[in-house]
């Protein structure tokens, strides 16, 4: 049986793990999610000082690629329309790295226990990933159309985007929401700065 004293604290890790990892109720505001989340501004701005990556970017690339649901998945493929299948990639988390690229980004940063299902680690890899581009492609890390083709399509296949309708149009919506997450932060920023509570 378990005791009391170790129900309330399953309870509270419980409460703390579903807080820390759940959705926010509105991901298409800078500010209402840092309302709710206020170590996630934490680890953005620790981000935007470490790698330069503005933080309306890295929120428009989370946005784009799982809506910041942690355990997000590329949907199955299906068999005949109807049997589902494999995934068509093996892209996960916040920021929907794949096995090889999440790797090498811990090889790189010596952040070795880094998991994709962490804000914290999912927009340190974003901070990487696209100071990379920086450097390889020599995009801006101001320019989010261009840094999300580069993240989207990798470093080897950008120079081709021109070609691929699909992956413009969600550059462009990116593109878009990065500046509607700016104009929303810009707000907030100075009551966040100041806040010394953790507030889940």
């Amino acid at each position: 049986m378990i005791s009391g004293h170790n129900k309330t604290f399953l309870i509270f890790f419980l409460f703390l793990f579903s807080a820390c990892s759940s959705v926010p109720n509105n991901t298409s505001n800078s500010c209402k999610i840092f309302d709710e989340r206020y170590l996630w501004y934490k680890h953005s701005k620790k981000v935007e000082q470490k790698w330069g990556t503005p933080i309306h970017i890295q929120l428009a690339i989370i946005k784009m690629e799982s809506d910041f649901d942690w355990l997000a998945k590329p949907p199955r493929q299906k068999l005949f329309k109807v049997i589902p299948f494999k995934r068509p990639s093996s892209s996960f988390g916040y920021s929907q790295a794949i096995k090889g690229t999440w790797e090498q980004y811990k090889n790189e940063t010596g952040n070795k226990f880094a998991t994709r299902a962490r804000f914290k680690d999912s927009v340190d890899f974003i901070g990487w990933y696209t100071n990379k581009t920086n450097s390889i492609l020599k995009i801006p890390l101001q320019d989010a159309f261009k840094q999300y083709i580069a993240y989207h399509e990798g470093w080897g296949n950008y120079k081709y985007y021109k070609k691929n309708k699909k992956v413009i149009g969600l550059a462009k919506k990116v593109e878009k929401q990065s500046k509607i997450y700016k104009k929303q932060f810009i707000k907030c920023s100075n009551s966040l700065s100041k806040n010394k509570y953790i507030i889940f």
